[in-house]
């Protein structure tokens, strides 16, 4: 079995720099040539001239949350499209809403990558349940699978037990959706003793795959690997077998900037991550994700020598200043991780402005342990460089509403 999807996976990173760099004017001149948007985003630009990561660092940010009111005012794509409309495959709907293409090339979200680190090979059936309706998540399984040689059962979410039905009898090998899903279809299935076993691989994306969740497909037999991609963007980044962070995908150009601004921040601290494709039908130039990671240090123990992220740590727009410091959600996601014990946290920030307080509220499943709220605490501190109290509260008692900072403070 090859253990990597190809050779560029393994370059040397200053090789693949300096690829990724001789290809940025390219890019650039053509989204200022063949999509509106960047035309006038870009139009002092001289396209020959963005050939560093400086020079990169000094062009607009293009933000995911603006799409929307750029796609009203000039529908269907906003103009950021080079291709026309009539000349691509298809147009996706994603929350917002957000109008995404789809071009006619082959493994157009470039998937096939992230699926083949994630176990996936040439022969296999992989039972895929994304959805194929509105977003585009199905058919970019669809299409990574029809790259490796994979046979796709395009099964949806839902209809549990017609599910159940659909494994036992089809014997995939592989899972593709989100985790939780996987998780009903193999607990619905233990409870009616319908027989899952031929799943031994999942490439998994669109929520957390927290340790816990891991480790319960683990002991059932299953090796779930993760993938971070959008809509708009294709993948981004994906999980080996080394389970060392995630590597970044190798047609892609990814910067963390500081959250909401422009800036890049230093190596190791946490930022947005700002992507640059070198897709000719929908050239994105330092698109915004709006989610939050850091640089992860060094190559993957399993030889990728890509750029290595540390996984999602939270929203940029969640972002808040207490006493003069930006706290932002990555911040307590990095707390989140050191404590697994805690289920779920979110720093509450309440008082006046300029009389700050910030508490953080932590479920945990069972009595917290004695000096625990005292380390919690103190690393609060270490992680923001601000004090804060501790809470602890029974699950359940926190919204699964994805925010990890909330701002309660009064502004009048």
């Amino acid at each position: 079995m090859n253990d990597y999807f190809d050779t560029l996976e393994t370059r040397a990173p200053e090789v693949r720099e300096t690829a990724l760099l001789a290809a940025l004017p390219t890019q650039v001149g053509h989204a200022r040539a063949h999509a509106a948007y960047f035309a006038q985003a870009l139009g002092a630009v001289d396209a020959r001239e963005i050939g560093s990561r400086a020079a990169l660092a000094g062009l607009p940010v293009t933000r995911k949350s603006d799409l929307t009111a750029f796609q009203v005012r000039h529908p269907p794509l906003g103009g950021l499209n080079a291709t026309p409309v009539g000349g691509l495959a298809h147009v996706y709907q994603s929350p917002g809403p957000i109008y995404e293409p789809d071009g006619r090339g082959s493994d157009w979200w470039r998937f096939a990558r992230a699926m083949f680190a994630a176990g996936l090979r040439a022969g296999d059936l992989v039972y895929n349940t994304y959805s194929y309706h509105f977003t585009p998540a199905g058919m970019m399984i669809e299409t990574g699978a029809a790259r490796l040689g994979c046979c796709v059962f395009p099964a949806g979410v839902g209809q549990t037990e017609l599910q159940l039905e659909a494994i036992r009898h089809l014997r995939p090998v592989a899972y593709a959706g989100t985790p939780s899903f996987l998780k009903i279809l193999m607990e619905k299935g233990e409870s009616i003793g319908a027989d899952l076993g031929s799943i031994r691989r999942a490439t998994v994306s669109g929520e957390a795959l927290p340790p816990s969740l891991r480790e319960w497909f683990r002991v059932r037999g299953v090796t779930a690997r993760q993938s971070y991609g959008t809509a708009d963007l294709g993948l981004i980044a994906f999980e080996s077998d080394a389970q060392a962070g995630l590597i970044v995908d190798e047609n892609v150009l990814v910067e963390l900037v500081e959250p909401g601004g422009t800036t890049p921040v230093p190596e190791g601290e946490i930022g947005e991550v700002v992507v640059t494709n070198f897709n000719p039908d929908y050239p994105l130039i330092r698109f915004a994700t709006g989610d939050l990671s850091a640089v992860e240090a060094g190559i993957s123990p399993c030889g990728r020598t890509n750029m290595r992220l540390k996984g999602w740590l939270g929203r940029a727009d969640q972002t808040v200043k207490v006493r003069g410091m930006f706290v932002h959600p990555g911040q307590i996601g990095e707390i989140a991780k050191r404590y697994p014990e805690l289920v779920r946290l979110k720093l509450r920030v309440e008082g006046r402005v300029g009389e700050d307080r910030m508490r953080l509220i932590c479920e945990t499943t069972t009595a917290p342990p004695e000096g625990l709220a005292a380390r919690v605490q103190q690393t609060l501190r270490d992680v923001t460089r601000l004090r804060g109290d501790v809470d602890f509260v029974t699950p359940g008692t926190l919204p699964a509403d994805g925010k990890w900072v909330e701002d309660a403070r009064a502004y009048d």
